[in-house]
């Protein structure tokens, strides 16, 4: 094996975030200096230093080994069984030479048809060649579910094969038809699927003002200015040209220059300038105008951004932004009520770690998981590195308490992608699944909620979906099922996808609801809070997309309810700003709620 090709097989599941020798230098793209003019800038990424690795009993790298035999299982691996396995996703070449090769793409898990069963679509890459026409190109793939436990390929039909570096994707019904639409943030231009209602949809991103160009990551949709449209946020990464890429040894740039651990890996993100962001203001006829200067979220330092989320982190009532920066601090844009935000981000808490760093940071998980009331923020980090679970303290701030509740030490020697708030077991507390990927493949990691103060790790039984080894990406989180239980779909890295179904058995309730919003809300409710209260316990679930890793998860609310058959009160705050109590006639099933008439009677 060459050394190229090794570094390709041990770091092509790495973010673009190494730990790179001291140099500075900038790539050679159009109107920026090349790298033989050199610029005072650091190399490399942000990571919280290196680590001895851990070993399990029999030696192996914990991140992929400390299988549990007799452990009893949570998740099961049914790729196959549901016919997942057709997909192959593709990024690149093996060896991984240049960052765009190496962050992965994103998945969906949407009801497109409205049957009431949650669909899949996975995002593909591409290849140099392909971007350039030499070979065919890659396609993403979207699957129907087909209520029997499987899911059947109908992306030529439906019209959503991408055919382009896909990296992101968010879910979101912008012209307030009824029916969920998909954008895609590529490398090159993005796409906007408008939903035809029969099966097909649409690319129209053209005519709508948002297929941008340069590298987009993770999107997400969300009525900042309550005009009861959707709008749209899409991050930014590093600019990148394919026909220039910056690579050691070559454009002045010394041999050796990007390395992690002694191994020649591919250069960036640090020395790379970054792509800007930008947020896009529905017009309500279909098209959009870009207003990410005037509302004051364009980025113009450049941070690379991997993730993003619209939620109320503040609870004023108006949609607030979280944007995962990789390598560089996040930011946090507080929503001023009037088109405009304002960066709060390090004085809120969230842009840094414990210790003030910057980390390279790519996922961003969503939920109240001490019930408290407010809703919390777990972002997932580059190996070597702990993941920070950020507390809402109120206010607009937060507390770094990943050490404290025991998410910080196991999580060190992980490279975190995907990650999410679900409640596994059903019992009324959120748990945290994160997906990785540092060596070729990883394991994912489970930490179920004991308390609301603690967190521990599920074992991880052997033969089970906790013991998958892969180069996951994206993770997207539902009940694809509809038997109550919270399911994971995992986009992996050259490679096929993870569907890992949830066998948890116990006696444990619990209910879900599809929000439809009023004449004033965005239809699919997404900005809406919902407040359960069962056994005198008081539970939050959002309506959100975008978050994790570049996915999109179910926009129902899922609600575990322990031993309780009884609700107390059901309170949801739609976007709208309106309030609405509930009563529902009982649990371990699924409701639609209409603003301001309840439930559905379809």
């Amino acid at each position: 094996m060459t050394s190229s090709t090794f570094a390709g097989r041990v770091f092509a599941s790495v973010s673009c975030c190494l730990f790179f020798l001291n140099f500075s230098f900038a790539p050679r793209l159009v109107g920026q200096a090349t790298a033989s003019q050199q610029v005072q800038r650091p190399s490399g990424m942000s990571s919280g230093g290196i680590h001895p690795p851990v070993k399990d009993a029999l030696a192996r790298p914990i991140t992929a080994g400390g299988f549990v035999d007799g452990a009893p299982a949570v998740f099961t691996d049914v790729t196959k069984l549901a016919g997942l396995d057709k997909f192959h996703h593709r990024s690149g070449t093996p060896e991984k030479t240049t960052i765009l090769e190496a962050p992965g793409s994103g998945v969906a898990v949407l009801d497109y048809d409205n049957d009431g069963w949650l669909d899949i679509y996975l995002l593909n890459g591409s290849t140099v060649s392909a971007m350039k026409g030499q070979e065919s190109a890659p396609h993403s793939m979207l699957f129907h579910n087909n209520h029997d436990g499987t899911f059947t390929d109908v992306t030529e039909k439906a019209g959503v094969a991408n055919e382009r570096w896909g990296f992101g994707v968010a879910v979101g019904d912008y012209d307030n038809d009824g029916w969920p639409d998909i954008y895609v943030a590529n490398y090159g231009k993005n796409r906007l699927y408008h939903n035809n209602h029969d099966g097909t949809f649409t690319d129209v991103a053209g005519k709508a003002g948002v297929g941008l160009g340069g590298w987009s990551t993770g999107p997400t949709w969300g009525d900042y200015d309550h005009d009861g449209f959707l709008d749209l946020f899409v991050p930014g990464y590093v600019q990148n040209d394919i026909d220039h890429p910056v690579l050691a040894g070559k454009s002045g740039l010394p041999e050796g220059a990007c390395q992690n651990r002694g191994v020649n890996v591919f250069c960036g993100p640090l020395g790379l300038p970054g792509q800007e962001d930008h947020l896009f203001h529905n017009n309500g006829d279909g098209t959009f105008k870009d207003v990410s200067v005037k509302a004051g979220v364009s980025d113009p330092g450049g941070r690379y951004g991997f993730a993003s989320v619209f939620v109320d982190v503040d609870d004023d009532g108006w949609v607030d932004l979280v944007v995962a920066n990789d390598s560089s601090a996040n930011y946090l844009y507080r929503n001023h009520h009037d088109g405009t935000f304002e960066d709060a981000g390090y004085g809120s808490g969230v842009s840094l770690s414990e210790e003030g760093r910057a980390q390279a940071s790519m996922g961003i998980a969503v939920g109240d998981y001490n019930r408290d009331g407010r809703v919390d923020l777990f972002v997932t980090t580059f190996s070597d590195d702990y993941k920070p679970l950020y507390r809402n303290d109120g206010d607009g701030y937060f507390s770094d308490v990943s050490f404290r509740v025991g998410l910080g030490n196991p999580t060190i020697p992980f490279l975190g992608w995907g990650t999410g708030f679900l409640d596994f077991d059903n019992d009324g507390l959120l748990d945290v699944f994160v997906d990785w990927g540092t060596t070729w493949a990883q394991r994912p990691l489970l930490f179920r909620n004991l308390d609301g103060k603690k967190f521990q790790e599920v074992p991880p039984a052997t033969g089970s979906g906790l013991a998958v080894v892969i180069p996951a990406r994206g993770a997207a989180f539902g009940d694809l099922f509809n038997d109550g239980h919270i399911d994971v779909v995992i986009n992996n890295i050259d490679s096929t996808p993870t569907l890992l179904r949830n066998v948890v058995e116990n006696s444990n309730h619990w209910i879900a609801l599809k929000l439809i919003g009023g004449p004033k809300s965005p239809r699919d409710a997404i900005g809406a809070k919902v407040f359960l209260t069962a056994a005198g316990v008081r539970q939050r679930a959002d309506v959100f997309s975008g978050g994790s890793y570049a996915s999109s998860s179910d926009q129902r609310v899922h609600f575990g309810l322990g031993g309780s058959t009884r609700i107390d009160e059901i309170e949801i705050q739609w976007p709208d700003g309106a309030k609405e109590r509930i009563e529902v006639p009982g649990v371990d099933r699924s409701y639609t709620v209409r603003e301001g008439k309840g439930l559905s009677k379809d």
